[in-house]
């Protein structure tokens, strides 16, 4: 059928139309009732099905991992347990404040017990952090080569917990090395100076946001 034909159509004698054309009318009817059912009505309901299914998944995701943290939650106290006891075999391995002294005397020795000769052994201010603080030592020592390898050995076995850093070697005319370097040594922060710490901390950041305000 042409475009004239349709054109030609007449709704008051639709009983009257060919076969043809009325199954091909009641095809662009249907198809205009579903276009404007999912333009006016279906549409929402499958973007409302759309975010359903992506909820769904997201809460399946959280249900499997909450529930294999629950399956695992043995496994979990016993780690923490190992971890806790681990800090604690590293926390001995730092000195208190009384053992400090005892600590840089041991390092000393180990220096004067390889025939060593500190030009310089100068401890230097603490730095403070959460839960412990660090001593840098500057030392300048003199010796042959295997007397400084034996001495930078010792210091690493010692029972605390001693880091060089910085060292610097250099030959002299007498034959001997001279060693710069610096020493860190760390201990633990009592109760009291952790509080203390905390609370200086607080005041730095009131002090902040006052400065703000203003």
């Amino acid at each position: 059928m042409t475009f004239d034909e349709l054109n030609k159509l007449d709704l008051k004698t639709l009983a009257d139309w060919p076969l043809p054309t009325k199954l091909g009318m009641l095809a662009v009817l249907l198809a205009a009732i579903v276009l404007a059912g999912w333009w006016f009505d279906w549409r929402g309901g499958m973007e409302a099905l759309d975010a359903a299914k992506q909820k769904e998944a997201g809460l399946r995701s959280t249900f499997t991992v909450k529930k294999n943290q629950a399956i695992n939650l043995d496994a979990y106290k016993k780690q923490l347990a190992d971890i806790e006891q681990a800090f604690g075999a590293l926390l001995k391995q730092l000195p208190n404040k009384q053992e400090m002294d005892a600590l840089i005397t041991d390092i000393n020795q180990a220096g004067l017990g390889r025939g060593l000769q500190f030009d310089l052994f100068k401890p230097e201010a603490e730095t403070l952090t959460e839960f412990y603080a660090e001593t840098p030592i500057r030392v300048k020592v003199s010796g042959g080569y295997h007397d400084l390898a034996a001495f930078v050995s010792d210091v690493s076995k010692l029972s605390r917990i001693v880091t060089l850093q910085d060292i610097s070697i250099e030959p002299t005319k007498e034959g001997v090395l001279n060693m710069d370097a610096i020493i860190k040594t760390y201990r633990y922060l009592d109760d009291e100076e952790i509080i203390a710490l905390k609370q200086q901390s607080g005041d730095k950041k009131g002090d902040k946001k006052g400065d703000k305000k203003q």
